[in-house]
């Protein structure tokens, strides 16, 4: 086989330097967002001038972000020079113009915070450790400042996660009920579940500064005299009783087996009997290599935490089982890419 046969029969490197280089994306991406760049063409700017005085930017700076953001596919493209417009996506157009009831930009302030970076900058060393190399236990430590930046950037998306949740649990035909939201964060599952269900009374539990945001977004809904809350940590605060539904949402990760368990047996004592604990979270399949998404969740546990996980239904089924729970249901949420595990204690 000559030289050019084995060159035409040789793989295509191109996803190989798209993985090394996918920072870069997050970075055009973060950049788009902060300037509200597709907000603006979702308003009517369309050129690489209209764009430039709509957003504040050098001409320059803008035409190499729309054409690399064209390239990528986040944007369309028509025309070329001076006059190429350009346009959103279906995608875009949905999930990052603010315009959008389904606006998920604010998310990226987080998944790109300072802290999620550091943890991935080690990853040979998180590999090696089996766990975080971050100081202080990563994530999980106590009071984070992170989580209050978790609060503000993550609201908007986890609003469109709770929604799926309310219609899952078909809130605005149940009676009334008593729900506490496990680490709160946004307090936007309880919160919606507030608003569907008039009836519903929140229990939010959180660190303190994290629930001042939770009250916010609390007042905000108009929910905010059926919305009230615990302060502490959720392994030692007193949790209260005499609940219908518990919230775990994307909490359980963040543990290992054993502590997971640990907080599974303190909300089955705080459940009524016949009570349940909806769960939402990353789940991969047994697999553990799709749906990609909650798959390559466990790396992001990895590094950022020193025993968390992305677990799989059986893991979970397993946990709740062993914390007392009667049985487990898992429940798919399209068009989410996560889950929900509803665990019901025996009545």
């Amino acid at each position: 086989m000559d030289e050019r046969q084995q060159a035409h029969d040789m793989p295509d490197p191109g996803e190989i330097f798209a993985a090394f280089t996918a920072f870069h994306r997050t970075g055009a991406l973060k950049a788009a967002i902060d300037l509200d760049l597709f907000s603006a063409i979702g308003a009517g700017a369309h050129t690489t001038g209209e764009l430039a005085q709509r957003c504040g930017v050098a001409p320059r700076g803008v035409r190499i972000l729309v054409d690399v953001l064209a390239a990528w596919g986040f944007l369309t493209k028509g025309g070329v020079g001076d006059g190429a417009t350009y346009g959103l996506t279906p995608s875009t157009a949905t999930f990052l113009d603010r315009a959008s009831p389904a606006f998920l930009g604010s998310a990226i302030d987080f998944m790109a915070a300072p802290m999620m970076w550091q943890a991935f900058k080690d990853v040979t060393g998180a590999v090696r450790k089996g766990g975080t190399v971050v100081p202080e236990e990563g994530a999980i430590a106590a009071e984070h400042a992170m989580w209050v930046e978790f609060a503000r950037a993550m609201a908007a998306p986890a609003t469109f996660a709770a929604r799926l949740v309310a219609m899952l649990l078909d809130a605005p035909a149940a009676r009334r009920w008593k729900v506490l939201d496990v680490a709160a964060g946004h307090g936007m599952f309880g919160i919606t579940l507030a608003q569907e269900n008039p009836q519903a009374e929140i229990v939010a539990l959180d660190w303190p500064q994290v629930l001042a945001v939770a009250e916010e977004n609390a007042r905000a809904a108009g929910v905010q005299d059926r919305f009230h809350t615990i302060e502490g940590n959720a392994f030692e605060a007193d949790l209260g009783s005499g609940y219908d539904l518990v919230l775990l949402s994307n909490f359980l990760h963040h543990f290992d087996v054993a502590a997971c368990e640990a907080l599974l047996r303190r909300v089955h004592a705080a459940l009524v009997p016949g009570g349940r604990v909806v769960t939402v979270e990353f789940v991969p399949d047994e697999s553990r290599t799709t749906p990609a998404v909650a798959a390559s969740f466990a790396l992001v546990m990895l590094v950022a935490t020193p025993g968390g996980d992305a677990y799989t239904f059986a893991e979970l089924e397993r946990m709740f089982r062993s914390a007392g729970f009667a049985r487990s249901e898992l429940r798919e949420m399209p068009p989410s890419f996560q889950r929900t595990i509803v665990s019901y204690k025996a009545s």
